[in-house]
């Protein structure tokens, strides 16, 4: 991961649509350019977060998992 992470977001243990609401307020927090980490436990976010980030043109900058959580990398794109 070459980008610097701006801010992380911990969602972990929550449940649909929690992440994505969480997600939503944090990264109208971020400057433009920055980057988030998002750390998630519910399996729907892998179908929820790049929907998410398609529809409002952020950037999924990687998407990753291990055996408890998932990743989300995202970057912040001025409009």
């Amino acid at each position: 991961m070459n980008s610097e992470i701006d801010k992380i977001l911990d969602t972990s243990g929550l449940l649909c649509p929690e992440p994505v609401m969480m997600l939503h307020k944090a990264v109208k927090d971020l400057a433009d350019g920055g980057v988030i980490k998002v750390i998630a436990t519910d399996p729907s976010t892998t179908r929820d977060i790049p929907k998410f980030c398609h529809f409002l043109g952020y950037e999924l900058i990687k998407q990753e998992a291990d055996e408890k959580s998932y990743f989300y990398y995202i970057k912040k794109i001025s409009a």
